[in-house]
């Protein structure tokens, strides 16, 4: 399966070119509001405004003005992307599309009344919403982290200023430092999201700090694409990385901000960076919209409708959906199909049974890019996988260049169909 910028969008507008014009109402446009403009909240409200061709009012509600990707901010931190390729603005929804931007917190849903409140004052009425926070954090994942210790130990999981902070703290690690990762539990943003990261740091590392260590602390027994990834650190960085799972401790972890150090499993480690990855759940505006059970938003697969309130629809990382993992490729993939069931929803337009898929690249030296994805279908029960690929071991050097490339242009590809 290849993909680059002009297929991705052309199988897009392929898609949306199936749909049926939309019934001309007389009354006033039917209202839909997007809370968060990520791969998930972008596309959707862009897709409903583009395809129902002015017929429905909607607006996006997102409070930074310039969005940072969390894909491929690895890519920054391995020094084969700048920040400022990482940032999208909200300028051409506006003004190509007439969505309404609103910068600002959605901090409250009203379902009775289907309105949006906002942290600057008001609030905003919907016909239908649409939900695409991304994570938070599970407080107490990590003992002795939390987000007043973000600073001293960055999870760089939301990318912008965190990403850049953890950059600084690498560059500035002492000649032989050591950097600490202590990883996430099932389920999370991005499963691969990790161990590249461990790829790009230890590119930086060997070569400028060789002699640095990197230890993963990891209370999983197994990650995405394991093999691919011990595989290809042995070959580019012997020695450097080291794995403790949780036969050897990794899941009895706990960390101490004033002191940098890292306690795996009553063993110390003095560390000079700490990046606590803690285990991850809904945005918060699932939980005060009360539309989450545990630490996820349950959803039908066919709509992406909530299972506990069918005016409102959820997307991408914050929504339990079945077996897509959490990425900005399935949020994307995700906001298309919830797109045309709120089109469908008032409008009168066509709705089409729903169709997913999913690819996760991931980057492991320069040239070395491997992959991993699937597509899906939706059932009853969940959002089902219908069949996949990955990267094999000893794949040769042409492949695994050619699949770096494939991801380049995918990136293009989905922040256009994202933000343009």
């Amino acid at each position: 399966m290849t993909l680059n910028r002009r297929a991705f969008l052309g199988t897009a507008t392929a898609a949306s070119a199936t749909l049926a014009a939309p019934m001309v109402r007389a009354q006033a446009k039917p209202r839909a509001v997007v809370i968060g403009g990520g791969a998930g909240g972008a596309t959707a409200a862009r897709y409903i405004a583009k395809d129902s061709k002015g017929e429905i009012d909607v607006t996006l509600i997102e409070p930074t003005r310039t969005y940072y990707t969390c894909f491929f901010s690895n890519l920054y931190l391995g020094g084969f992307r700048t920040m400022d390729s990482l940032g999208h603005s909200y300028a051409t929804l506006a003004a190509t599309h007439g969505i309404n931007v609103v910068h600002d917190w959605a901090i409250g849903v009203d379902r009775d009344a289907k309105t949006v409140s906002l942290a600057g004052g008001g609030s905003v009425p919907y016909d239908r919403l649409v939900i695409s926070p991304g994570i938070d954090f599970v407080d107490g994942a990590v003992p002795g982290w939390d987000l007043s210790t973000q600073t001293a130990m960055p999870h760089a999981y939301k990318a912008g200023t965190q990403t850049e902070l953890l950059k600084r703290q690498i560059e500035s690690m002492p000649e032989g430092g050591t950097y600490v990762m202590v990883a996430p539990p099932n389920p999370y943003r991005c499963p691969p999201g990790p161990y590249e990261r461990v790829s790009m740091v230890a590119h930086y590392l060997k070569a400028n700090n060789p002699t640095a260590k990197i230890i993963i602390a990891d209370p999983k027994p197994k990650f995405s694409k394991q093999g691919l990834f011990e595989e290809g650190w042995q070959k580019h960085y012997g020695g450097m990385i080291e794995r403790i799972g949780p036969d050897f401790g990794g899941e009895n972890v706990s960390v101490n901000a004033a002191d940098m150090t890292v306690d795996i499993d009553g063993e110390v480690v003095n560390a000079d960076v700490v990046n606590v990855i803690p285990a991850m759940k809904a945005g918060a505006i699932c939980d005060a919209a009360a539309l989450t059970e545990g630490n996820w938003a349950p959803v039908s697969g066919h709509t992406m409708q909530s299972r506990l309130d069918e005016n409102v629809h959820i997307l991408g990382d914050a929504c339990a959906q079945g077996d897509m993992p959490k990425s900005g490729f399935s949020a994307n993939s995700q906001a298309k199909v919830a797109a045309m069931a709120v089109r469908g929803a008032l409008t009168g337009s066509r709705v089409f049974p729903a169709k997913f898929s999913n690819t996760c690249w991931s980057l492991i030296d320069t040239d070395d890019g491997v992959k991993v994805g699937a597509s899906y279908e939706a059932t009853d029960e969940k959002i089902a996988k219908v069949d996949g690929f990955v990267s094999q071991t000893g794949e040769d050097a042409a492949l695994r260049k050619a699949t770096y490339e494939e991801s380049v242009g995918w990136y293009a590809g989905i922040t256009a169909d994202m933000f343009s």
